[in-house]
């Protein structure tokens, strides 16, 4: 079995549609009447939810006419807010079946069908041609891509000139400590790619793109994990949650994943990098 079989299969759970309905019923929301909010719980697979995402996406150029390819689109969600927020078109792919299928459910419950494209399959060989996008985005994905080199080439393909990658990945940092797992990416080291900051800088430079800004977001992450842990201690699980994608044992993998981040042995990370324009 391939790594992307092995991820693929890492991220089906099975009824998924199913489990977010009832548990959108449990949170007193008509899953026939959407609107893109009422998902915000469960369609940002990556620490810090919409605040990440938001965070990250409002540091670039996004209007109305922009074009944005989102690697790793998961449930669409990054795909819909940026929608819902800056009006763009949006084109996701993703490998996992389940998560596209879902995903184009909920997108046309919530009418954005016509502004999101998602295909399923590999974000190492995207359906589209060179040039066509004006941001790639990319949340909580390379950690389960090894070819780190592949993935920049794939992006730089894809930007016109002058345009942005984004991304938001969880990275090795300061300690050379082992990764506890499992983790929500990965139940076993075989199945992770975690890779230092480095990895990316020097993969984005055989790409050639430039790199605009980079930020450490552990304290971020660790911030987010207390209200996340108070809430739950005051008022219990909710029904609708980033839990539905993880299986049984989605408090480990969240618990590990906190181990590791507090004891500085990875690092959430935004990273943005341009294209260089064309020499006339």
């Amino acid at each position: 079995m391939t790594l992307e079989q092995d991820v693929a299969r890492h991220y089906t759970t099975g009824d998924l549609l199913a489990r977010i309905d009832v548990a959108l019923k449990e949170s007193g929301v008509d899953p026939a009447k959407l609107v893109v909010d009422d998902l915000k719980p469960v369609d940002e697979f990556h620490t810090g939810g919409l605040e990440a995402t938001l965070a990250l996406l409002d540091q670039l150029e996004i209007d109305s006419n922009s074009h944005v390819v989102d690697l790793g689109c998961g449930l669409g969600g990054t795909a819909r807010h940026i929608v819902h927020r800056y009006g763009a078109r949006v084109t996701g792919v993703d490998l996992t079946p389940d998560f596209v299928t879902v995903a184009q459910e909920l997108n046309r419950r919530v009418g954005y069908d016509q502004r999101i494209t998602l295909h399923e399959g590999s974000v190492l060989d995207v359906p589209l041609t060179d040039g066509v996008a004006d941001l790639v985005t990319m949340f909580h994905v390379g950690m389960n891509i090894a070819d780190k080199n592949a993935l920049f080439a794939e992006a730089s393909r894809l930007l016109r000139p002058g345009g942005r990658f984004a991304l938001f990945d969880v990275m090795l940092g300061a300690s050379d400590a082992d990764l506890v797992y499992p983790l929500p990416w990965s139940g076993i080291p075989e199945t992770s790619r975690v890779e230092a900051p480095g990895v990316y800088r020097r993969a984005a430079h055989a790409a050639g793109l430039e790199q605009v800004s980079e930020r450490d977001r552990s304290q971020f992450a660790l911030d987010y994990f207390a209200r996340l842990n108070r809430h739950v201690l005051a008022e219990g699980q909710p029904p609708l949650g980033i839990h539905l994608l993880m299986g049984d044992n989605a408090a480990e993998k969240l618990q590990n994943y906190r181990e590791n981040v507090s004891k500085g042995v990875m690092a959430p990370t935004e990273m943005i990098f341009r294209k260089p324009l064309e020499v006339p």
